[in-house]
């Protein structure tokens, strides 16, 4: 597999993993439920999903770029997923303690690659995707969402969440050398 991208996430949401499309990857919620309680859960299932790819890229990527950038998701994520927790409380809306089957399923799918520059340009490629869809339900929030707060909640977020898909999709890591390995 080539290494295609350069070096991760942030903001309430993203899903790591080569995720399929928002319900799947973040998690069906029930149709019943207002959308801005579906958009917090969802983003928490997302924040959940990126800590873990995260905190496995701390130890199974070969690079120290792919280290740091996953320090930096980890961290951003768990900030974001707390105050997004704490503003769910408060509106009663109950929360999923894990990320979703199918993100289980994708960090899964991932770990068989642990140790090897495939890992690393995989994972890249996961958290881009998982990025971009958190942006758009995000966007998705900020242009429907009723709730003042969580529209808030989710305007905070957003630049985080862009800033990690641009570490992720340019820049931060180099090209692999050409042995095929990612540069340190």
């Amino acid at each position: 597999m080539r290494f295609t991208h350069t070096c991760v996430t942030v903001a309430a949401a993203a899903g790591v993993l080569a995720l399929t499309g928002t319900a799947t990857a973040f998690g069906a919620a029930s149709p019943a439920a207002d959308s801005d309680a579906v958009f917090l859960q969802t983003i928490h299932q997302a924040n959940l999903a990126e800590i873990a790819a995260g905190k496995d890229a701390r130890t199974h990527a070969t690079t120290d770029c792919v280290k740091r950038v996953a320090d930096i998701i980890v961290r951003d994520h768990t900030t974001l997923d707390s105050k997004g927790a704490a503003l769910a409380k408060s509106k009663g809306i109950t929360m999923a303690k894990e990320p979703s089957a199918a993100q289980q399923k994708q960090l899964s799918a991932l770990k068989s690659k642990n140790g090897t520059a495939a890992y690393d340009s995989a994972w890249l490629k996961d958290q881009s995707s998982g990025h971009q869809q958190a942006l758009a339900l995000i966007d998705k929030e900020l242009k429907s969402g009723k709730d003042s707060q969580i529209r808030a909640a989710a305007q905070a977020a957003r630049p985080v969440v862009a800033a990690h898909l641009k570490m992720v999709e340019g820049g931060v890591c180099h090209a692999p050398t050409e042995s095929g390995s990612p540069q340190r």
